[in-house]
């Protein structure tokens, strides 16, 4: 049982035991009955109105209560579609009062939601809108008076923050391309003149609008400006190599120099002015000195020859280059020349850089060959012959290598421009194999001087006869005995310890060794002999070399002969001498 129905039995208790209490009272006072139905009839209606009264009030509270539930109903049906959410259910077996407290606490949270959202929104239509202003994009497709969705509410913020990014994105790009531009502007000396530079370059970076369109066009201005000033560089390049030939030209002093040296780096507005004055003076005197110019240019175009590997024919080709009239069009025509030489440089600058280091290699190796044929070589105190030697060991390997390379060059060069890579007027290979020919007959014709001096020199042995020197011992004493001096059938000649000159031996006390004794021996007693085949070869020249201009007359022979003879009577007795000293000769003497 319910505690309010204990409650309304025991008020009914309580009322039936008040109205006997109160019998017993009116009997004991002895109260009519009349009186007593009054007082019966005063307890009902306070009763009874007691009761009504509070009927009506929860009869009132019961229909507010419906009214509540039905209108907080009516409200959350309309939030749950404002706020895109699924419907709202009643919870079941719930009194009318929980039924209306619960609709009014979910109204309330509702409420709450729709605000934050709402403030939400307003901030992020705040935000879509300074970023539309700073990038000139259109505002997020959202209905600004509806609510907002969860996902709405989401793709707002994803949007916006994108945006964001790009805008920071923008700005970086704007602050550099600004950067450049400026810089750009700086270097041609110039000040913006559109409405649209101003504000490119005002200080105010924020103010300048990020859209696609004006980065775009400073794209556009930078790219402009960068053209500008690459023309003003090649410009004052071109300028600045005119300049210096001229000023190679007309041989102008290094003090006249000085005063455009500081225009001669930078390319700004000032310093092509600057060049493009001082080129109009140099023209000037060029002009009054032409004689003395196109005497320079032509210096210049025999070294454009040189690097290019003109051949004479193609050197003679160019007519004005002999020509006597320094002439304006004389001038004109090697102007030309010049550039027509140096354009055909560059064109084909690394066959002939391929061809000069061939070239230099060349030399370098026609020199270690000319040093490994000399002499005097074997005298170095560094080790510089092993080091010639080695050289030239690599350039023997590396030439043909170099060869073989320049000719795939030069091959696919000619497949390219169809026509011949010429080389002082011939193909490379040619030129090459004509090097390579005129050294092998250099070296022949080295060798056959050779030859044929050794032949003149045998030659004259056997018409004169011919002494050794033979390299003798020093004696004990560390002092050289003085030259002694004979005479020969009235010509006087010197001997010394370390020498045996015209048949003549030493003095008892310092004699040579004996090899050299017989040698000399041999050599005084009759001319060597020649090898056969030597002197079969060089019958044609023997006979020429005795009728050349240093061969001695005929005249001279006999007082030569008589000489020889007188001498020998001095040796027969030497030799005597020397069978006492049991010396014994050998019968024959090799000659190499």
């Amino acid at each position: 049982m319910r505690v309010s129905e204990v409650h309304a039995a025991e008020s009914v208790a309580y009322l039936n035991r008040a109205l006997v209490r109160l019998k017993d009272i009116w009997d004991e006072i002895g109260i009519p009955e009349e009186q007593r139905v009054q007082r019966t009839n005063d307890v009902h209606k306070h009763i009874k109105g007691l009761l009504d009264l509070m009927i009506t009030e929860e009869e009132q509270l019961k229909k507010r209560l419906m009214k509540n539930i039905r209108e907080f109903h009516e409200e959350l049906a309309e939030l749950c579609r404002e706020l895109q959410l699924p419907s709202f259910e009643e919870e079941e077996g719930c009194s009318m009062l929980q039924i209306e407290k619960n609709n009014r606490t979910r109204l309330e949270l509702m409420k709450e939601q729709k605000k934050q959202r709402m403030e939400e929104l307003k901030v992020l239509l705040g935000q879509d809108r300074e970023l539309c202003d700073i990038m000139c994009t259109t505002p997020f497709g959202i209905d600004q008076a509806a609510i907002p969705s969860l996902k709405q509410l989401e793709a707002y913020h994803a949007y916006l923050d994108d945006l964001t990014k790009e805008k920071d994105c923008r700005h970086d790009e704007f602050v550099s391309l600004k950067k450049e531009i400026s810089v750009c502007m700086d270097d041609l000396e110039r000040h913006p003149e559109t409405r649209f530079e101003m504000d490119v370059m005002s200080e105010d970076e924020e103010a300048f609008c990020l859209s696609n369109d004006n980065i775009a066009a400073l794209k556009v201005l930078l790219s402009q400006l960068q053209e500008n000033k690459a023309e003003n560089k090649l410009r004052c390049s071109s300028l600045r190599i005119t300049i210096k030939e001229l000023w190679e030209r007309l041989q102008i002093p290094q003090e006249e120099r000085e005063p455009i040296s500081e225009h001669m780096v930078l390319s700004k507005k000032s310093n092509v002015e600057a060049l493009q004055a001082e080129l109009l003076h140099l023209e000037v005197l060029k002009m009054q000195s032409m004689k003395s110019f196109i005497v320079a240019i032509r210096g210049e175009i025999a070294l454009l020859w040189e690097k290019c590997f003109y051949s004479q024919e193609q050197q003679q080709a160019f007519f004005s280059y002999h020509d006597d009239d320094f002439s304006e069009d004389i001038l004109l025509l090697h102007e030309a020349e010049v550039s027509t030489l140096k354009k055909y440089y560059q064109d084909h600058q690394e066959l002939f850089e391929g061809v000069m280091k061939w070239q230099e290699n060349w030399t370098l190796y026609l020199e270690l060959d000319k040093k490994a044929n000399d002499p005097a070589r074997f005298n170095n105190r560094g080790g510089n012959l092993l080091k010639e030697e080695k050289q030239r060991a690599d350039l023997q390997k590396s030439l043909p290598k170099l060869e073989k390379s320049l000719k795939a060059q030069i091959d696919a060069w000619e497949q390219e421009h169809e026509k011949e890579f010429l080389v002082n007027g011939q193909k490379f290979l040619e030129y090459v194999q004509q090097q390579w020919d005129h050294h092998h007959a250099e070296k022949e014709r080295e060798k056959l001087e050779r030859q044929m001096k050794k032949i003149k020199q045998i030659q004259e042995d056997m018409l004169y006869g011919t002494t050794m020197k033979t390299p003798t011992k020093r004696p004990m004493g560390g002092t050289l005995t003085p030259g002694k001096v004979r005479k020969l059938n009235g010509i006087s000649t010197m001997s010394t310890p370390n020498s045996f000159l015209s048949g003549t031996f030493q003095s008892s006390s310092s004699k040579p060794p004996l090899s050299a004794s017989k040698l000399s021996v041999l050599r005084t007693l009759g001319p060597p002999r020649t090898p056969r085949s030597a002197l079969d070869r060089n019958k044609e020249n023997i006979s020429h070399l005795r009728n050349t201009p240093g061969s001695t007359p005929r005249s001279q022979d006999t007082q030569e002969n008589t000489i020889i003879a007188g001498s020998y009577s001095d040796f027969t007795r030497d030799l005597s001498k020397a069978s006492n000293s049991d010396i014994k000769l050998n019968s024959t003497v090799s000659h190499q």
